[in-house]
C-alpha cells in the first residue's frame, strides 16, 4: 500500500536526519519518527478515506435516483485508490455487487460479491444467497461462517444463514445457527419465533424484517400481500356464514 511505504520512507528519512546529520542519540530519532510516521499514515488514510467516501455518497444517490449504472461507473472510478489504502477495493467490490445484485443481474455481481469485504455483512449474505443457488452448500457456509463472525449482532445475517440452511435441506444445521447466535449474544424475538418454528418442523417467517429480507429476492413482496389478501378473504368468508 502507497499510504505505508511514503510514511515509512518519510519516517526512515527523518530518523536518519536527527541521528546521522544532528547527531542525536538514537532514541530520539526513533521517537520522532514514530510520530512523523503516525502522523502521515493518518493525514494520507484520512484524505484517500474521504475521497472514497465522497464517491459512495454520490453513487448512493444516483441508486436513489434508478442511476445505477451511473452509480457503478462512480464506484469503478474509486479503485484508483486501491493501492493507496487497506480494505477500500473489498468496500468498493462490496457497493458494486450489491447494486447489481439489488438489479437481478446476479451473474454481473457474483464476480463483485465474491471479492466483499467481510464486515459488510449485506454483500456477504448476498453471495451466501448466491452460492445456496449454484448448489454449492459447503461455500454458502463457508461464507456465512465469516459473515456472522464479523458481524455478529446482526439478527437478519444470522436468520438468512438459518433459511440457506433449512432450504438446503439442512433443517437440523439451521437449528443450530439460531442457537448459536443466541449464545453470541444476537437474540430478538424474531430469532426467538424462527427458532421455535423450526423445531416444530415449520418454515421461517422473515417478512418481519421488512425491506432488509426483500432485497436478497428470496422472496417476493406481492407473494406476502397474495398471502394475506387471500386470507382475509377467508375471514370474510367465515363472517358471512
Amino acid at each position: 500500500m502507497y499510504n505505508l511505504i511514503i510514511s515509512a520512507v518519510l519516517s526512515l528519512v527523518v530518523s536518519f536526519v536527527i541521528n546521522q546529520v544532528a547527531g542525536q542519540d538514537a532514541w530520539i530519532a526513533v521517537a520522532v519518527s514514530l510520530v512523523v510516521f503516525a502522523l502521515c499514515y493518518f493525514l494520507i488514510s484520512r484524505y484517500v478515506m474521504k475521497q472514497v467516501g465522497a464517491l459512495m455518497e454520490s453513487a448512493q444517490r444516483d441508486v436513489q435516483a434508478n442511476r445505477a449504472e451511473k452509480a457503478i461507473k462512480a464506484l469503478q472510478d474509486g479503485f484508483k485508490f486501491s493501492n493507496w489504502q487497506f480494505y477500500v477495493k473489498t468496500q468498493i467490490n462490496s457497493q458494486i455487487g450489491t447494486i447489481l445484485y439489488l438489479k437481478r443481474d446476479f451473474a454481473g455481481a457474483f464476480p463483485y460479491l465474491e471479492k466483499s469485504f467481510v464486515r459488510n455483512w449485506i454483500a456477504m449474505g448476498m453471495l451466501g444467497v448466491t452460492y445456496m443457488k449454484k448448489n454449492k452448500t459447503g461455500k454458502m457456509i463457508e461464507t456465512f461462517d465469516k459473515a456472522t463472525s464479523a458481524s455478529k449482532k446482526e439478527s437478519l445475517l444470522w436468520a438468512l444463514y438459518a433459511y440457506c440452511l433449512d432450504k438446503c435441506g439442512e433443517r437440523s444445521k439451521a437449528i443450530s445457527v439460531l442457537e448459536k447466535a443466541q449464545k453470541k449474544g444476537c437474540s430478538d424475538q424474531r430469532l426467538t419465533d424462527n427458532l421455535e418454528l423450526l423445531r416444530e418442523g415449520k418454515k421461517m417467517k422473515m417478512k418481519s424484517y421488512g425491506d432488509l429480507w426483500f432485497q436478497f429476492h428470496l422472496e417476493k413482496p406481492g407473494a406476502i400481500i397474495k398471502k394475506q389478501t387471500k386470507a382475509m378473504t377467508g375471514r370474510r368468508k367465515m363472517v358471512r356464514r
